[in-house]
């Protein structure tokens, strides 16, 4: 099959084209420096001979949408809609990556595929708009809602906190949001495994299964560096001024997958076993 990714840079896209390629797929990578997904001339010639488009870029900075969603929403919104219309013209099926910030995350059991979007961020509210875009545009399409993610090929939580506990020696992290680490390996053989099934068209939650918080993840993380996890010492969300939102609950269900016949992705603390010597062994 042909495969065109679209965010191709990023970390997930980066896994995304290595997982297809891997699978003897015929990948075209791209990422913003090379295919404007706003420009429906190049995108037509891009997905031309196509048989999947995966749309992996995104505007992710969350806290600067709130100042600039016009512009988040013509990369999360618009971009989308460009690339499902010219994915259906071509005969592709599209896979939109989507976000837990579409649901208000105020909920005490997992959100499933089909309950109320109702984004509090300006960040979700643009990527709520991608995914009705590409339910309008192409009715051969995946979106997959995914969150807290982390991978060897870009910035992410793990490092991050990793690199700081090595050179503070103790560290506060939020207790009060729950979601599901999700490794973007996991992901990426996910959305193969979803596109050779032939799942039916809809939404599926890309995330790992369980659930923690991000003062737990943190410390799996510092145990998996070889440093002490109880010098990660819990805090709260109020400590701390951002200007978007986090949803305190991000947990997502997969009830969606056991209708497509698809086995979702395995528990997070498992996963980051297995993923922490590559992820932090990397660079940023």
């Amino acid at each position: 099959m042909r495969w065109v990714v679209m965010g191709s840079a990023g970390m997930l896209g980066t896994d995304v084209v290595s997982a297809a390629r891997s699978a003897g797929h015929d990948v075209v990578a791209h990422d913003r420096e090379t295919v404007d997904i706003l420009d429906p001339d190049a995108v037509g010639r891009t997905v031309d001979g196509a048989d999947v488009v995966v749309n992996c870029a995104a505007w992710t900075a969350v806290d600067l949408a709130e100042e600039r969603e016009s512009d988040a929403f013509a990369v999360n919104a618009t971009g989308p809609q460009v690339l499902a219309r010219r994915a259906r013209e071509a005969g592709a099926r599209i896979v939109q990556i989507s976000t837990d910030y579409v649901f208000p995350g105020d909920a005490t059991s997992p959100y499933g595929e089909t309950d109320l979007a109702a984004p509090r961020s300006a960040y979700g509210r643009t990527k709520l708009a991608g995914e009705w875009a590409v339910r309008a545009e192409n009715p051969d399409h995946l979106v997959v809602r995914t969150a807290w993610l982390y991978g060897a090929a870009g910035r992410c939580f793990p490092r991050t906190i990793a690199r700081a506990m090595a050179e503070r020696g103790a560290l506060q992290v939020v207790a009060d949001q729950v979601g599901q680490p999700t490794w973007t390996r996991d992901l990426a053989d996910l959305v193969l495994r979803l596109v050779a099934a032939g799942a039916p068209a809809g939404t599926y939650h890309g995330t790992s299964s369980g659930s923690t918080s991000w003062h737990g993840f943190a410390q799996e993380v510092v145990a998996s560096a070889g440093m002490d996890p109880e010098a990660v010492a819990p805090t709260s969300s109020a400590d701390y001024s951002q200007a978007a939102p986090r949803p305190a609950y991000s947990v997502l269900g997969h009830d969606a997958f056991a209708r497509a016949g698809v086995a979702p992705i395995g528990d997070w603390q498992e996963r980051w076993r297995v993923a922490a010597g590559e992820v932090l062994g990397s660079t940023a």
